[in-house]
């Protein structure tokens, strides 16, 4: 299936919530899920009837536009978690953020996810001294992700450490005048901020 290249504002609306999915944009006024709070097209005002594999759905489909993934990703993504020991849901939610466009927007080196997925296949990061240009590259404790030398002197990341007002993420170490950040911890569930009930993905993936 193609990546969706729409207006990724409908899919805040499709979901009833910010996703924050435009950056800045979603901290204005100009924020459409703040002035038309409903489904695009011309049934989205109309009542609808949730059943349960609807109520999954949405978390399946919430997920996948929070981070930008496609369908065979996300299945891939739960079969691996589902391997693992522990809890599968928060097993997929930490495989997610430990993705390595996740972690460049995380850090702040990004405004959104989309962007970083851009920064990382142009390049501009290396992860332990190797360059690495695929987002979806998972990262492991200890890992160190930074600017690339030659980028550096881009507005784009001067911006960064201009801007930087402290890590709020427990899981990861930045050194802004460095260019530079560090996994510390593997991201515990309480780490993860977007409002999702995963255990309903999990119950649509083991029908």
């Amino acid at each position: 299936m193609a990546r969706y290249t729409g207006p990724v504002c409908r899919l805040c609306r499709r979901e009833g919530q910010k996703l924050y999915l435009k950056g800045d944009k979603c901290y204005t006024d100009k924020c459409p899920v703040s002035k038309r709070n409903y489904a695009p097209g011309q049934h989205g005002q109309s009542r609808k009837k949730v059943t349960e594999y609807g109520l999954q759905l949405r978390e399946k489909q919430k997920v996948r536009r929070f981070y930008g993934i496609q369908e065979s990703q996300m299945r891939m993504y739960f079969n691996r978690a589902d391997r693992m020991a522990g809890i599968t849901g928060e097993n997929l939610l930490k495989l997610l953020e430990l993705r390595l466009d996740n972690v460049v927007y995380r850090l702040g080196f990004a405004s959104s996810r989309a962007e970083a997925r851009q920064l990382v296949r142009h390049g501009h990061f290396t992860v332990n001294g190797n360059k690495v240009d695929i987002p979806s590259s998972i990262l492991k404790v200890g890992d160190v992700i930074q600017v690339k030398e030659r980028s550096k002197n881009s507005p784009k990341f001067k911006e960064f450490v201009e801007n930087h007002r402290g890590n709020t993420v427990r899981w990861l170490e930045v050194s802004p005048e460095e260019y530079r950040g560090r996994i510390v911890a593997e991201p515990a569930r309480d780490d993860i901020d977007i409002p999702i009930e995963e255990h309903l993905i999990v119950e649509l993936y083991s029908k």
